[in-house]
């Protein structure tokens, strides 16, 4: 699976430089940028590694005019239903409670420590990374895609707008809603008290980007200190997608 454009490519890891690399790029971005750690963070090498990813795909976006340390520049973890059985359950499963989506039958795809270098945020990488997504969830038979996202801080105050405009307004469908383990509630405000424009322009762009194409929220969030982030799962029913979101989603819209 390639795709490229502009000298970028989009593909699977290939080998376990690949998968250092993103690790690297990782470090970057979750520790260096927003102050996270964990277990096995090494800051001597500049890695941010954890116990899953021996099991997930590393879906990356790659630079190969950059050296070949830094070559990859944009990363998606994609763990199947299959693999999260051998790594013993989903990565999300510590955050929230997934018995609405394992019992729904469906075939699912967790997402995860999706980045961009900074260098490459504001432009078409994003939309790189998700055409190569959309080749993977069609071979792959996915029907709902979920993971968790992130606000940057743990400050409710600041977040409560944004929050509450998820809760009243992209709120997972029952069969699909998966409920915080330790449950923050998002309902910090009533609806007709939300500057919507400002909530919206405080809302990282990823979780944006979901919403464009259908995406929803599970119940409450849940705060993670190690990484210095408000957690929300994202929900992707790929079912509701219409001819419109999906156009987007696959990259097959103009731009």
């Amino acid at each position: 699976m390639n795709a490229t454009n502009d000298c970028l490519i989009v593909r699977l890891a290939q080998s376990q430089d690949d998968i250092l690399a993103a690790q690297r790029l990782r470090y970057r971005v979750f520790v260096q940028e927003m102050g996270g750690t964990g277990p096995m963070v090494d800051h001597q090498l500049q890695l941010e590694a954890d116990k899953f990813d021996p099991y997930f795909d590393h879906l990356l976006l790659i630079d190969p005019r950059q050296d070949e340390p830094n070559h990859v520049v944009g990363v998606y973890r994609l763990l199947t239903c299959e693999a999260a059985k051998q790594a013993g359950g989903f990565y999300s499963a510590a955050e929230y409670d997934l018995t609405p989506l394992v019992q729904s039958g469906r075939k699912l795809l967790e997402l995860g420590r999706s980045c961009l270098d900074k260098s490459y945020r504001g432009g078409t990488g994003m939309y790189y990374l998700w055409n190569g997504l959309a080749a993977y969830v069609a071979e792959h038979g996915i029907e709902v895609l979920f993971g968790t996202a992130s606000f940057h801080g743990t400050d409710f105050a600041a977040l409560a707008p944004s929050l509450s405009l998820l809760h009243h307004k992209h709120l997972a469908p029952a069969p699909l809603r998966v409920r915080s383990r330790a449950f923050q509630t998002m309902d910090l405000l009533p609806v007709d008290q939300i500057d919507r424009i400002a909530a919206m322009r405080n809302t990282p762009a990823l979780i944006k980007a979901y919403l464009k194409i259908g995406g929803t929220v599970g119940e409450g969030a849940y705060v993670d200190h190690a990484f210095n982030t408000t957690d929300v799962c994202l929900i992707l029913d790929t079912q509701r997608m219409n001819v419109a979101q999906t156009a987007l989603y696959t990259g097959q819209v103009r731009r």
